[in-house]
């Protein structure tokens, strides 16, 4: 059964950095997606980051520059390094785990993720 466990969240002042992990346990080989989510009080839940088993990553406009989203295969380990952080960024930041697919031109695709850790939260100050 694949479980995710997030780790590395904490209050920050903007302009600060922090590094969230989530380690995948369950998993007998590499060939999923992982990816970060968050979500604000009163708001919907929003897709941060997502990285395929090559390394492909993917950012939502709102933090590209900002954030940097990495996976250690070996360790089934996912990372965000998130800096220049603004209070904007407060949320509960979840990641999550999803089965590759592929499209007709054999480019992964990552969606229908499936499987959810219970989240570290962010906060950052003013």
């Amino acid at each position: 059964q694949v479980q995710l466990a997030e780790s590395g969240g904490g209050s920050v002042q903007s302009g600060g950095s922090l590094r969230i992990s989530c380690v995948a346990s369950g998993y007998t080989d590499t060939s999923y997606c992982m990816a970060w989510f968050r979500q604000a009080p009163g708001k919907e839940r929003e897709g941060v980051a997502y990285i395929d088993s090559d390394g492909t990553p993917n950012y939502a406009d709102s933090v590209k520059g900002r954030f940097t989203i990495s996976r250690d295969n070996a360790e089934h380990t996912l990372y965000l390094e998130m800096n220049s952080l603004k209070p904007e960024d407060t949320a509960m930041y979840s990641c999550a785990t999803a089965e590759e697919n592929y499209n007709k031109y054999g480019q992964i695709i990552c969606d229908n993720y499936n499987y959810w850790g219970q989240g570290t939260q962010v906060t950052v100050s003013s």
